[in-house]
């Protein structure tokens, strides 16, 4: 694509994003709007109610679209804030936990971080958020067009500015905001498309004083800088140094330069590169190590599921357990375990041995009988000291057993040894060695469970087929290495793009899978277009030369079809009806005339 073109569509993109970014406020209005609609109702009427409940619902998913839509204009922050509220929002609902005091002081919190995100964005609009504002746009009110003076505070966030500040800081450290620093133009719009394609947010710097300027200001996630500049051969290496003076720990650089010899690349290391790319620069290998050094996200913590008749030893281990940076849940009535297997989808089982109705060894028999649970951990909790009884206990389908007088630490230290290792296990059986998506197999057993979730909650969920054009091609012309690497483009693209609470998976060779809970067909197919947009753009380089990829889509949603394997076959043939009327597009069923039945 010549720079005309790029031009162009960095244009578009920046367009989009300031009209997003101007309809910012109104949004973070609606959100305050329907949770003041709970708050009045929890405090008039029973906090279990299922009108409450369905309202709770809707905030849920007001507020998991605008993290999804923040991630893909780039607003980082606001993406992160939406995202910690969502995350307490599905937990109350999937709790299912009377609404209290305390849910309503985190959810106001968070909800006041996510408004000084939304305005670190809008403050520089005509649209200053406050609360009178938030009433007048709600009424249709006429309010003066002023612009909010910096520094100024409303009594709302008066509360939490020390909080929000810090809050702030952390995520500077853990963003996805890059400084490219690169004195050619041309080169300098031509990689901060191409890596912003990826998700990142890049600022570029066409002279040194300027991004020592903007380092002393704001900690970026990366620092890609180029070596030579008018000032010097070694320029940017000196550059960095004295940039990295300001910060401990420092700042991970990445080193580009038409220079590749071993004295420059030694300049580079002493400066703290982790990484050096001679020009003309591979991307692929580039957003590689890009994601290697960015990739700050702490794990998942560990779901333990408790199965006790005992509900004060069942709160005593719950609370050991949450105090040791896990989610817990928990089972009083042993013959109610089936649900939480299907939804809380524990790392590790914590089991009575004994319960009224039901042994724990039973019960873990009936656990192990089912292929999906066979390789969860499961240990016994009792007071029982019979080596022979606790031998049969664990020949049952047990792993482990510990005594009830364990202190709490140590409980911890054993769980936590036997989550880590049942995980790692089960990474390497449920994902793909290439990509890290989700294999075939997984993928299915996710769709049926995200089906069956939607259905009982009554939420929409789009499914999507993925599948790369022309691969057969690509793999002949450029051979197989190259095919891998396209694959995993895609993969990082899909993954840099979508929400955390996406699904993606390796359908198959080429192929692949997208779940979008929350989600209607339509609204998936314009996500999935924008994508689809944005990958056509990635240059894939090999040997001196260039070429871009496209990919054709095929989209469907429940309710409209009604389970897991109506969702896969009509997505199928919407994906291939893409690819027999010219590929590079995204196709949804309902549209195609798909029948429903």
């Amino acid at each position: 694509m010549c720079h005309e073109e790029h031009s162009s569509f960095y244009q578009k993109l920046q367009a989009l994003r300031q009209s997003y970014i101007q309809r910012l406020p109104s949004k973070i209005c609606e959100l305050e709007k329907l949770w003041q609609n709970i708050f009045n109702n929890v405090t008039t009427t029973d906090s279990n109610d299922d009108s409450n409940n369905e309202d709770l619902s809707t905030f849920h998913r007001a507020v998991h679209s605008l993290a999804g839509s923040s991630a893909t204009h780039e607003l980082s922050m606001v993406s992160a804030a939406a995202r910690h509220l969502e995350v307490l929002l599905r937990t109350i609902i999937e709790s299912q936990e009377p609404f209290d005091t305390e849910h309503r002081r985190r959810i106001e919190t968070l909800l006041l971080e996510l408004k000084a995100a939304s305005e670190k964005h809008t403050v520089s609009t005509s649209f200053p958020l406050s609360a009178s504002n938030c009433a007048e746009q709600r009424t249709g009110g006429e309010r003066p067009e002023k612009q909010l003076e910096v520094g100024a505070s409303s009594p709302l966030e008066n509360g939490l500015h020390a909080r929000t500040h810090k809050h702030s800081a952390a995520e500077q450290s853990e963003n996805r905001l890059i400084f490219l620093v690169e004195d050619d133009e041309d080169q300098s719009r031509d990689l901060e498309l191409q890596i912003g394609h990826f998700g990142y947010i890049v600022k570029t710097f066409q002279r040194l004083e300027e991004v020592e300027e903007a380092a002393s200001h704001s900690r970026p996630a990366t620092i890609i800088m180029d070596v030579m500049f008018p000032e010097g051969g070694l320029a940017g290496v000196e550059t960095i140094n004295r940039i990295q003076k300001m910060y401990n720990p420092p700042i991970p650089v990445m080193f580009i330069s038409v220079r590749g010899d071993i004295e420059t690349r030694l300049h580079a290391v002493r400066a703290g590169g982790e990484a050096y790319f001679t020009k003309p620069i591979n991307v692929s290998m580039l957003i590689d190590k890009l994601d290697e050094l960015t990739d700050h996200e702490q794990p998942d913590p560990f779901h333990i599921l408790i199965i006790d008749d005992d509900p004060e030893m069942v709160r005593f281990y719950e609370q050991v357990v949450r105090e040791g940076g896990m989610v817990a849940s928990f089972v009083t009535d042993p013959f109610q375990i089936m649900q939480p297997l299907v939804d809380f989808r524990p790392d590790l089982i914590l089991m009575d041995l004994y319960m009224p109705g039901c042994t724990g060894k039973e019960l873990a028999a009936v656990i192990r009988q089912q292929e999906a649970y066979v390789g969860i951990p499961i240990v016994f909790l009792s007071t029982e000291t019979d080596i022979d009884e606790q031998l049969r206990a664990l020949h049952g389908g047990g792993d482990d057993f510990l005594n009830k007088s364990i202190r709490p630490d140590h409980l911890i230290s054993a769980i936590s040894i036997r989550a880590t290792r049942s995980r790692s296990l089960r990474g390497s059986m449920i994902r793909d060695s290439l990509t890290g998506l989700l294999n075939h197999t997984a993928t299915k057993e996710n769709l049926h469970r995200e089906v069956m979730y939607a259905q009982r909650r009554n939420a929409p969920f789009a499914f999507a087929m993925i599948d790369i054009d022309h691969f057969k091609l690509v793999n002949d012309t450029y051979g197989h290495i190259t095919g891998d690497r396209v694959i995993k483009s895609l993969s990082r693209v899909l993954q840099q793009r979508l929400r955390k609470t996406d699904i993606i998976g390796r359908y198959g060779g080429e192929e692949f899978a997208v779940m979008l809970p929350d989600t209607d067909e339509l609204d998936a197919a314009k996500v999935l277009d924008e994508i689809r947009e944005d990958f056509a753009h990635i240059r894939q380089r090999v040997e001196g030369s260039e070429f871009a990829v496209t990919f054709s889509c095929g989209v469907a949603d429940f309710p409209t079809f009604k389970d897991a394997t109506t969702l896969n076959r009509v997505a199928d043939e919407a994906l291939y009806h893409a690819k027999r009327t010219g590929r590079n597009r995204v196709v949804r069923a309902l549209k195609l005339g798909v029948a429903t039945a």
